[in-house]
């Protein structure tokens, strides 16, 4: 039965929009349909700008951005921010047991989700309300702001129901995949292609018209370069080289004699989890760090709000719009360096910033390996409740779950090293899309192969649906 705080959401249950669930079999080219709609929609409100709102370059948050699939002054201005923060808040504390819920229940995971919308939607409000509150558009007018603020609410609300649209079977895999892979695939061509600062077309024959090609090839600030785009390939083909990599134990079915099967226990155990929340918390810090600096430290005075950020108007030095860039205090050293040449201008900020990275996604790795469920206990549970052993033991939660001790906790550390070290490295050498866009991006692929794989073989082969759990 579902807790207290879940019951509280029951009234509200009835109010919320919400998309229903197929009544009927949903047939793998609709399925394909219904996905593409909503990745057009997204991309389509990515590039329709708020009213009363100038758009303007990504800035420092443009790393973050593109993994909230947040595009500046447009509609997906917040991104999927607030349903991605939602999620885990919830999550969190259901797995820590102080919220009570029984996923396994119905009931309880319909409440669940109207919870999550709900606070999806109070997060909505909040932030939207904190970049007019904040001046993050500069000065806005009292009407003109709360326009400003109706927008962000109501591209929240589409965002949420895009989301819910494909998670309900309309489509494939989950919205807020979609939307992060179209998100970085989008950045990645636009730094390619783009005619104004495209790697082969703007930014080569601005390097050739003024004489820069050592420029172009190893980075020019906020520009692509060369260096950036082999470091993006070979970032893609080092992560799919570690996402298979893994320790299989062997298993033994105790009802079937002769019967083996193998269990994977991969690298990157808790998958990319860590890098969604340590990316999470900086852009929390830097978002609440501009806003505290805009309201009562613009002097860069207050000894303790420089201590959470120190920022300054600062004009490129090819002219142009002024820009506020972090200076000093903790936003400093969240922020990646970006290129070659920003390693090279201030070391101490980068090797900082890759060790707060790996030091969280480690943190972050054993957090959600409790929370999660993904622990050695809760897996032996798991294994010796379906009826399977590891051969030469005895069949018991103890002797599973000793021998699972010796590689979980193991993988799980190193699975973050290697997460925080490979994000945070390869956008020392300015990849496209982020190194972290580009962690989550092949992961994301990984799983709609595996989806669509599935899905094609349970439509040509209906049978198979009962294997597949359809």
């Amino acid at each position: 039965m579902a807790g207290r705080f879940l019951n509280l959401f029951k009234p509200i249950a009835r109010f919320l929009p919400e998309i229903k669930t197929p009544e009927r079999k949903v047939g793998f080219n609709e399925k394909l349909f219904w996905t593409a709609i909503v990745l057009v929609v997204y991309l389509v409100m990515t590039e329709v700008s708020l009213y009363g709102v100038e758009s303007g370059p990504m800035g420092e948050l443009a790393a973050l951005r593109i993994i909230f699939a947040s595009s500046r002054g447009s509609l997906m201005e917040l991104g999927i921010g607030p349903i991605v923060t939602a999620g885990i808040i919830l999550q969190l504390l259901v797995g820590s047991d102080m919220i009570e819920a029984d996923m396994s229940r119905p009931e309880d995971r319909g409440l669940f989700t109207t919870a999550s919308k709900v606070f999806s939607i109070v997060l909505t409000g909040v932030q939207a309300s904190a970049y007019i509150i904040g001046g993050m558009y500069g000065s806005i007018p009292g009407t003109a702001a709360i326009i400003v603020f109706l927008q962000l609410l109501a591209a929240g609300m589409i965002v949420l129901l895009l989301d819910e649209l494909v998670q309900k079977g309309w489509g494939f895999g989950s919205g807020i995949s979609l939307f992060i892979m179209g998100g970085v695939a989008q950045q990645i061509f636009w730094q390619c292609f783009s005619p104004g600062t495209g790697l082969f077309v703007g930014s080569l024959s601005t390097a050739l018209a003024n004489n820069e090609l050592t420029s172009w090839i190893f980075g020019r600030g906020a520009y692509p370069s060369l260096i950036g785009f082999i470091a993006t390939i070979a970032t893609f083909l080092v992560i799919i080289y570690l996402e298979g990599v893994r320790v299989e134990l062997p298993l033994s079915y105790a009802g079937y004699r002769g019967f083996r099967s193998r269990y994977p226990i991969k690298l990157l155990y808790v998958s990319n989890l860590p890098v969604i929340f340590a990316s999470a918390l900086f852009a929390n810090v830097y978002f609440f760090s501009q806003i505290f600096w805009n309201m009562y430290n613009q002097n860069n005075t207050n000894f303790w709000l420089n201590l959470l950020g120190r920022f300054e108007w600062i004009t490129p030095a090819g002219g142009g719009e002024q820009s506020l860039q972090p200076i000093g205090g903790l936003v400093y050293y969240v922020l990646s360096p970006r290129s070659l040449t920003g390693v090279m201008e201030d070391p101490l900020k980068a090797f900082a910033y890759l060790g707060i990275l790996v030091a969280f996604c480690v943190v972050f790795s054993l957090t959600w390996l409790e929370v999660g469920g993904l622990d050695a206990s809760t897996v032996a549970g798991q294994l010796v409740g379906a009826g399977m052993q590891i051969p030469g033991y005895r069949r018991s939660g103890r002797a599973v779950e000793s021998v699972l001790k010796r590689y979980i906790p193991v993988v799980t550390i190193l699975g973050g090293i290697v997460v925080g070290l490979v994000a945070g490295v390869s956008d020392f050498f300015g990849v496209f899309g982020s190194g972290m866009g580009i962690l989550l991006s092949v992961g994301i692929i990984y799983q709609y192969y595996e989806i669509l794989m599935r899905e094609k073989a349970a439509e040509m082969y209906p049978a198979f649906r009962k294997i597949f759990g359809g």
